[in-house]
């Protein structure tokens, strides 16, 4: 079954991005909950979950949103998972937009996906029908937030802001179907006027009628997501690019060539980026993130586009293939046993 949005080209300058730390705090939750597969988070998610487990402890409502989130199809609500509005917006800004959703909303939401749902657990049951169920959700969320979330979101923004950059500045200067490439197996332009998803249960056309839409990318989800109700703007959310950027180490023999931080780097512009953006994935300063850069352009393995007021990095073909080649050796990760 295909979804077809028709699109204008006032659709393309309408059309905008956006990073929510809220969701994407759900969609970590989803991988710590053993909803969907680790993937390359399985360290991640192996480190915390533990943690996360005493969170559900303390928090049951954490144990409750798995009835009314992150289900196929209709079955959820709206009121957990905002519409996000920017690239910059805290997290705390849209925890407080939950915290203000009128009670009886939530329970008209809750109970509409209850009726769509297997049978509830009781104490599940119990606690989204109660008259504390806002808050109580709300409070899991910042706990979860706050504990194991934004403990690495410095690392997960960055992945999230240079796919921003990448796709934005694509969108831009060529149009959807260069928007398009590579986000999903799931989603393609068609050529004639709409962009085609392969999902749902029955061919349904759709309309953005000049107000474009939204892009969400996240850094926990392994498949396509499309919001096109009336509840939420016309909004995909997609797999970023290089989320597995520098997880596939490319071996001893490249770091002792260009040595560890600037293969490193290479390695991490499988997706282009900016300084800001591999300063953050390499946990290192500005200044010095800027001087590998500064080399590996001067031997010609990458180069610089101007985006607006920041310069995005990418391989050359010389840096791909050197990436390749090192990939393809075999050599084991030079870091493994210390």
């Amino acid at each position: 079954m295909v979804y077809r949005i028709e699109v204008t080209p006032q659709d393309v300058a309408a059309s905008r991005f956006a990073i929510s730390p809220l969701i994407e705090t759900m969609h970590a939750q989803w991988l710590l909950d053993g909803r969907g597969p680790a993937g390359v988070h399985r360290q991640w998610v192996d480190r915390w979950r533990p943690a996360y487990r005493e969170l559900t402890r303390r928090h049951p409502a954490l144990r409750a949103t798995a009835v009314i989130s992150g289900n196929r199809g209709d079955a959820n609500v709206d009121f957990i998972a905002p519409p996000p509005t920017g690239v910059g917006v805290p997290f705390e800004a849209e925890l407080s937009a939950v915290r203000e959703t009128p009670i009886e909303q939530a329970h008209a939401e809750i109970a509409a996906v209850l009726a769509r749902r297997p049978p509830a657990a009781e104490e599940a049951r119990a606690l989204l029908l109660g008259a504390d169920v806002v808050r109580l959700i709300a409070d899991a969320y910042e706990a979860l937030w706050t504990e194991i979330v934004s403990r690495e979101w410095p690392h997960f923004q960055a992945i999230l802001e240079r796919d921003v950059v990448h796709r934005a500045g694509r969108l831009a200067a060529y149009g959807w179907a260069a928007a398009l490439d590579g986000l999903s197996e799931q989603v393609r332009w068609n050529g004639a006027g709409h962009i085609e998803i392969a999902m749902g249960t029955q061919d349904e056309w759709y309309r953005l009628g000049g107000k474009g839409l939204l892009f969400l990318p996240s850094a926990f989800i392994g498949n396509l997501g499309a919001y096109l109700e009336e509840a939420w703007p016309s909004a995909l959310v997609y797999p970023a690019r290089g989320i597995a950027a520098g997880r596939r180490r490319a071996g001893a023999g490249l770091a002792r060539l260009i040595g560890r931080t600037r293969a490193r780097v290479l390695e991490e512009l499988a997706a282009p980026a900016t300084t800001t953006h591999l300063a953050a994935l390499l946990g290192q300063s500005l200044g010095t993130t800027g001087g590998h850069l500064a080399a590996l352009r001067e031997a010609g393995l990458i180069s610089g586009t101007r985006t607006g007021r920041s310069v995005l990095y990418a391989r050359t073909p010389l840096g791909d293939a050197l990436v390749a080649g090192a990939i393809r050796s075999g050599i084991p990760d030079s870091r493994q046993g210390r």
